[in-house]
């Protein structure tokens, strides 16, 4: 088994979601398959659809088996498990040091050659350099800097547990999720507009899965949507839901006073980059087992 980091578009022709399946040519084949069992991490090229891409590691997963395509020779699938987004994006260079040593030439400059491969093995201590920065929000203890010898700062934390240990401990990905779709939403209410912040200064919104988590939903920023704790509260039992173009749908029973809160346009606030916005599969999931509208 080895680590990898899975390069990935956002509009790409290949039929990837990347929560729970990665699509790839035969050119990979012998890469993906030596990560079935491990972890692997998401990255997205500068260029992806709607403009340039943000050049960064933004999620982790799992990878539990590759299959063939069964409508495309020479195309394969990796299916994943335990997906996670980043609390935020990594850059793939930070003060001039590379997190893929790879990707790195002699005379400092960058292997295009290593950057265009589309999968890459990557060493056990960079994938763990990546995971400490994506999860930084979480890693708030003090961290003592030491020099790994290659110029690059190797953090370390002072946790008893690798961190890809961690990345499956319900508590922690619970505060993952939920710092990854408040940021996502600016601690703003998609249903309301609402704003809160407590009197700590931290905000009130709540971050709800679409596809609950006890019905295999996937703890990735396009299976949240924030809301505030009435509109969970009815979002979890089916009294309200979200159509594809993002419209509030509500259900008979709502009270009056709670339709009088919502916005009044009708439409839900979703945020403006379509990598954050909830996934039209896990909207579907959500009215067709969920709403009772």
């Amino acid at each position: 088994m080895s680590k990898a980091i899975f390069t990935i578009k956002t509009g790409s022709r290949y039929d990837d979601r990347r929560e729970r399946y990665y699509h790839f040519p035969r050119t990979y084949l012998n890469q993906v398959r030596s990560a079935v069992g491990d972890c692997i991490i998401y990255y997205e090229p500068r260029r992806s659809e709607g403009g340039s891409g943000r050049q960064a590691y933004f999620a982790t997963a799992k990878v539990e088996e590759v299959v063939p395509d069964p409508n495309l020779s020479d195309h394969f699938y990796a299916y994943l498990a335990g997906y996670l987004d980043f609390d935020a994006p990594v850059t793939f260079i930070e003060g001039g040091q590379y997190y893929e040593s790879a990707l790195r030439k002699d005379d400092g400059s960058t292997n295009k050659g290593a950057f265009g491969r589309a999968v890459r093995t990557i060493p056990e201590n960079e994938f763990d350099l990546i995971l400490r920065a994506g999860f930084s929000a979480e890693l708030h203890e003090q961290h003592d800097h030491v020099s790994d010898g290659s110029g690059f700062d190797e953090r370390q934390v002072p946790f008893q547990r690798p961190i890809v240990e961690m990345t499956v401990s319900r508590p922690f990905r619970e505060r993952v999720f939920m710092t990854a779709v408040r940021t996502a939403y600016e601690n703003r209410c998609a249903v309301t507009g609402l704003q809160l912040i407590n009197g700590g200064g931290r905000p009130e919104v709540q971050a709800a899965h679409i596809q609950p988590v006890a019905k295999d939903g996937p703890d990735a920023v396009r299976n949240g949507i924030a809301l505030s704790g009435t509109f969970h509260w009815l979002f979890d039992r089916g009294l309200i839901s979200i159509a594809d173009d993002y419209r509030i749908l509500i259900a008979d029973k709502v009270p009056e006073q709670a339709r009088r809160m919502m916005n009044p346009s009708g439409m839900a606030n979703v945020p403006n980059s379509p990598l954050y916005r909830p996934n039209p599969f896990y909207l579907k999931f959500h009215r067709e087992t969920i709403f009772k509208g």
